[in-house]
């Protein structure tokens, strides 16, 4: 079955974006370091996840950037595989996508993320888009969180996991640090326990003397 991954920038204090959305402060830590590794993680994937305030920032961005000459091999081969995967994009909002590939669905998270799982290929990859994120997460069909935590705090902002009643219970599985201070860390579920019945204990009456 394939699995979902979350991958996403967060500030020490758990924001994913500033108080009106900006990303910004995650571009002063960004290295070579990080965009070879972000390739290597692109690579592993075949579909792209995404709500609509961040598909429409990347259908701004991607398709131009495939033709951007003064890029290396490396980068045009990252902006090649955003263009050319699959893109399924969750939003009652938008009437179309246009981006090369791009599949708006418009309704059902979690009916479509499942069939999604079933299908053959390679692993699925959620970018940004935190609605999403919350809800695939209350869901439980988040298989493993990629979270970029940047050294710096914002105060306020975009929280990373909003309105949430029941977060799955997650464990550490590795973790990556990079030369600017960026720290990458890896969240699988935790297994489940079998919830046994409680012993009784019985209370040891003291004769009296």
């Amino acid at each position: 079955m394939r699995k979902l991954i979350v991958s996403i920038n967060v500030t020490l204090d758990g924001f994913m974006a500033g108080p009106a959305g900006e990303l910004d402060w995650h571009f002063p830590h960004w290295n070579e370091e990080m965009a070879n590794f972000a390739y290597e993680q692109l690579c592993m994937m075949d579909s792209i996840l995404l709500g609509r305030v961040t598909y429409q920032a990347m259908a701004s961005y991607w398709p131009y950037e495939a033709n951007n000459t003064a890029h290396g091999l490396k980068e045009g081969n990252y902006a090649s595989m955003m263009n050319n995967y699959a893109k399924i994009v969750f939003s009652r909002t938008l009437r179309t996508v246009e981006w090369r590939n791009a599949r708006l669905v418009k309704k059902d998270i979690g009916k479509e993320v499942l069939a999604l799982k079933q299908q053959p290929g390679h692993n699925m990859i959620v970018f940004g888009s935190g609605s999403i994120v919350s809800k695939l997460t209350q869901l439980d069909l988040v298989d493993e969180y990629v979270l970029w935590v940047h050294p710096i705090t914002l105060g306020r902002g975009v929280p990373l996991f909003q309105n949430i009643r029941h977060m799955p219970a997650l464990q550490l599985l590795r973790t990556k640090a990079f030369s600017s201070g960026v720290v990458i860390l890896y969240y699988g579920k935790a297994p489940r326990t079998v919830n046994r019945p409680a012993q009784r204990k019985h209370a040891l009456v003291r004769p009296i003397r």
